[in-house]
């Protein structure tokens, strides 16, 4: 089981009683980061899903470069009395521990950063990295791996390094053993934005790509001007030796007029791009 932070002052639910049922989750101890948690999920002790998966269903998650923002990263933050920093160097991350999953009592939950949890999808929680960040997770028992999106906190149970969604867990084979020996490592990504600074929760940009090629993100500008009622640029990042030329829109002035520029994007045959503070 894993825990989540929440307000100062909530009170302290009654013990959860034992699994009972087979399909529950292997190796499950109740511990004080789960009376907590009683009151806010309707089910009290997590499990695997009734729609079981194979590691064949489960695909690696597509690392891209999501802006850091302050929603999740809150540091340093104290749950059960022990306090955590969220890193601020994080790149070339690489640790050994031992990995849990959490599953269907999660489900469709809020993450940590406001995300919601799909059991089916390979994400992660840990308790220092900042959110969101990706990571390949092997199993050292098998050599199995899965690169998965971290967008949680946790666990909180004992000396757990990392909390694995149900399907990334198949992936890795131990979702019967409950726990498994892993090695984290995170994954560089070029061009992320740590707003974790920037102040309020405004969005001023859209990020319509990154191109290793100046030709490319020209070419992209130009399309996009041509029905965009926002200003189009080009910001360049250096990232691993090299230039990206980022593609991005704004700034807007508004919520209603992101929603307006997003609308464009979508009628124009585009994505929506990716919302920057």
């Amino acid at each position: 089981m894993r825990g989540r932070p929440l307000a100062a002052g909530l009170m302290l639910a009654a013990l959860l009683q034992a699994c009972s049922g087979s399909d529950s989750k292997p190796g499950y101890e109740p511990s004080a980061s789960d009376e907590y948690q009683a009151t806010r999920y309707q089910q009290q002790q997590d499990a695997a899903p009734l729609k079981h998966i194979g590691p064949d269903d489960v695909q690696d998650a597509v690392p891209r470069a999501d802006p850091i923002l302050a929603a999740g990263n809150k540091s340093p933050y104290t749950v059960n009395g022990v306090t955590y920093e969220i890193l601020t160097d994080y790149r070339n991350y690489r640790e050994q521990g031992t990995a849990s999953w959490y599953g269907s009592k999660f489900h469709g939950h809020k993450t940590s950063n406001g995300e919601i949890f799909d059991l089916y999808a390979p994400s992660a929680a840990h308790k220092t990295l900042p959110l969101p960040s990706y990571a390949r997770v092997t199993n050292l028992n098998n050599g199995r791996s899965v690169v998965v999106r971290v967008n949680d906190r946790g666990p909180f149970h004992g000396d757990r390094l990392i909390d694995l969604s149900y399907a990334a867990a198949v992936k890795l084979g131990y979702r019967e053993q409950g726990t498994a020996p892993v090695e984290v490592e995170v994954l560089n990504i070029a061009g992320v934005d740590d707003r974790r600074g920037a102040p309020g929760t405004h969005y001023r940009f859209l990020q319509l790509g990154a191109f290793s090629a100046q030709s490319s993100a020209q070419e992209l500008q130009a399309k996009l001007q041509g029905f965009v009622q926002a200003p189009v640029f080009i910001a360049p990042v250096e990232a691993g030796g090299r230039t990206l030329y980022r593609v991005r829109i704004g700034p807007v002035a508004s919520g209603e007029e992101l929603a307006l520029v997003q609308q464009q994007l979508r009628d124009g045959g585009y994505t929506e791009g990716q919302p920057l503070p």
